[in-house]
């Protein structure tokens, strides 16, 4: 499936803070391993922040920080229902760009 945030990517303007600015916080907001294992099991199919928790082995109050994280820098979607949220992956593309991660040695 086509992935909801992509776009074709135009040469940025290298003076545009903004443009670069942005991306550092996506890409901030990865560079934690819990973080990353949520993305990867969110690729699957949304959860709660219940089962999230469960899956990385962290308390619900942790979890859901790591979640809205993800959230405000626009890399999920969430939906309340209840006493619930649910999380689902928003950039569908980020497994096949964690994919493409693994092609690089580690040194």
């Amino acid at each position: 499936m086509p992935c909801k945030t992509c776009a074709p990517l135009a040469a940025p303007d290298l003076a545009d803070k903004t443009w670069f600015t942005h991306r550092a916080r996506i890409l901030a907001a990865l560079a934690n391993p819990a973080r990353l294992k949520m993305i990867v099991s969110l690729s699957q199919s949304e959860k709660c922040v219940c089962e999230m928790a469960q899956e990385v082995g962290l308390d619900m109050s942790t979890t859901s920080r790591h979640l809205a994280q993800l959230r405000q820098v626009g890399l999920l979607e969430d939906d309340r229902r209840g006493n619930m949220v649910f999380y689902r992956l928003k950039a569908t593309c980020l497994p096949d760009f964690l994919q493409c991660l693994d092609g690089l040695s580690e040194t």
